[in-house]
């Protein structure tokens, strides 16, 4: 099996000490007769939010670049460790999925509980949706609940699920949409028993949207930091909770399986491949519900294993097994098998399946392979029109990690014909992991489009932001940006900027825009800076010249 690559894939996540970037730029000064109209926002900038500021310093610092940095390398981190991690031990495969973005959050519905319920077969097929990662479907579904039966007992909660649903698509409209939920279950269920949960989901849900460049959710994200600073330790999710919520995860998994058969398969794991596999093979060939458990622990032992009769019988669990676990278990362990047939059989699954579950590890497990045909195979679905949007995007994203020369050119054209938004954000987060100029200078192509879309632009413009492009040049952009709100965007994102250079240029900004809004902006983003200057600064500003 081909372990190399995926422990040098996670070696190569890990956060490398950010070296020290320190330019200075000289601001014109400008005397202004009048900045009493400034007071008002100076004040805040310098009394109450020095202070709130002051005490939420460690929670508003994941806001800066580091974070985003970090959030891309744990998105490659944790494929890496699904694919060394589970080789070392189930339990450690389970440890990994608990320790994730639902930790401390309701992650999965509780059994159905109200059978004269008119709602109840809906809220099954929401929950199974659900729990299958179906998210769009189980979004809708969830939300017919309590729209076609708003007295359901089911109704209340339905609004959370919903909105936990729609966060876990991709784009910034499903977040958005699942914040309007958050609030129509605060004004129509404020009784319901996922209320707490749902403040947490829609926090964490205004961090992911800040994390993406938006200046508003990355205010609410400050506000709430600074809250928190005062906040007792008592508030925050217990650790009854998170077990109650592994505890849900795990329902549903196979726990009453025969401990003879179990220790029996558990002894094959210290046994020599000539005579472990034969047993594990007549395991998988049976085709009984009691031995679905079974197969999947024999799936895991066989992967295991290396060579040829490996590889046979993962590729034949892929393609007959009747349980989708059992399928999927094989088709992620077919990512360490590097060989034609390998390769073929998942362009095959990833074609012809119908669970978008099973095609989301066949294109994992493409990525994972060092062939030039399983590269085609990923940018051939990328460009099917009729396939899911969701997994369309997780076939753009693992492109973007790929190393291909060529995969920057792939994506501009792909990007070009493209309709989708969602798409087409993605696809600019992707070129923006590849680490050149010319995927930057792209970047600010499209930020200076003026027949783009806006959300685009500014999505552009915080990518080339987050990047190590020269600041001298981004400053420079400033005057040149024709739109607004644009202006805006860039003052976000010298905002997000470590260098000196950064609060200069936010400094020139708040004393020579003739625009009172832009320059309330740069005021509000300088007060959120730690740098020694900017109190005084703003002290500055209310002296008459």
């Amino acid at each position: 099996m081909r372990i190399t690559r995926s422990l040098v894939l996670f070696l190569g996540c890990l956060p490398a000490p950010l070296a020290a970037q320190v330019a200075s730029t000289r601001g014109t000064v400008v005397h202004i007769p009048d900045l009493s109209w400034l007071a008002p926002t100076i004040a805040a900038a310098t009394g109450q939010a020095s202070v709130a500021l002051a005490q939420a310093r460690p929670a508003l610092a994941q806001l800066g670049p580091t974070l985003t940095v970090a959030r891309s390398r744990m998105i490659r981190a944790q494929a890496a460790l699904t694919a060394t991690g589970a080789r070392l031990s189930r339990a450690g495969d389970q440890w990994i999925q608990a320790w994730d973005w639902d930790q401390g959050i309701a992650d999965t519905p509780p059994t159905p509980w109200a059978q004269q319920d008119p709602a109840d077969q809906l809220y099954r097929d929401a929950r199974a949706a659900l729990n299958r990662e179906r998210f769009s479907t189980a979004a809708d579904l969830f939300a017919q609940i309590y729209t076609k039966y708003p007295r359901s007992s089911y109704a209340g909660d339905a609004y959370y699920w919903q909105a936990y649903a729609l966060s876990r698509r991709s784009g910034d409209e499903a977040l958005r949409k699942a914040l309007d939920v958050l609030r129509l279950q605060e004004q129509k269920a404020p009784n319901a028993s996922t209320r707490r949960d749902a403040e947490t989901l829609a926090t964490r849900i205004q961090g992911q949207l800040a994390q993406g460049g938006n200046e508003e959710a990355a205010a609410v994200i400050a506000a709430t930091a600074s809250a928190a600073a005062t906040v007792s330790a008592s508030a925050s999710p217990s650790a009854s909770t998170i077990v109650r919520t592994r505890q849900s995860r795990n329902r549903d998994r196979c726990g009453d399986e025969d401990d003879v058969q179990t220790a029996a398969l558990n002894a094959l794991q210290n046994m020599d491949e000539d005579r472990a596999l034969p047993i594990l093979k007549k395991v998988l060939a049976r085709r009984d519900a009691e031995s679905v458990c079974l197969r999947r622990k024999a799936m895991f032992i066989v992967s295991q294993h290396e060579g040829a009769e490996t590889e046979r019988i993962l590729l034949e669990a892929a393609r007959s097994d009747p349980d989708g676990e059992v399928r999927e278990q094989a088709v992620f362990w077919l990512s360490q098998v590097d060989s034609p047939s390998a390769v073929s059989a998942l362009d095959s699954i990833l074609r012809s399946a119908t669970d978008p579950v099973l095609q989301e590890k066949a294109i994992f497990a493409l990525s994972q392979q060092d062939s030039p045909k399983a590269r085609q195979a990923l940018r051939d679905f990328a460009l099917r029109s009729g396939a899911s949007e969701d997994l369309r995007e997780k076939a753009i994203f693992w492109i973007g990690q790929g190393d291909d020369p060529d995969r920057l050119d792939f994506l501009k054209t792909l990007y070009g014909q493209l309709k989708s938004e969602a798409l087409r954000e993605k696809i600019l987060f992707s070129i923006s992991q590849i680490d050149d100029r010319a995927s930057s200078q792209w970047l600010l192509s499209i930020a200076g489009d003026v027949n783009a879309e806006i959300e685009l632009r500014k999505k552009a413009l915080f990518w080339v932001g987050q990047s190590d492009y020269p600041l001298s040049e981004l400053a420079t952009l400033y005057e040149r940006m024709p739109s607004r709100e644009m202006k805006e965007q860039l003052i976000f994102v010298y905002s997000q900027r470590s260098e000196k250079a950064a609060v200069d240029r936010l400094m020139q900004i708040a004393k020579t825009e003739t625009d009172r809004e832009l320059r309330k902006k740069a005021i509000f983003w300088l007060g959120q800076m730690n740098d020694p200057r900017v109190p005084e600064f703003l002290a500055s500003l209310l002296e008459k010249p």
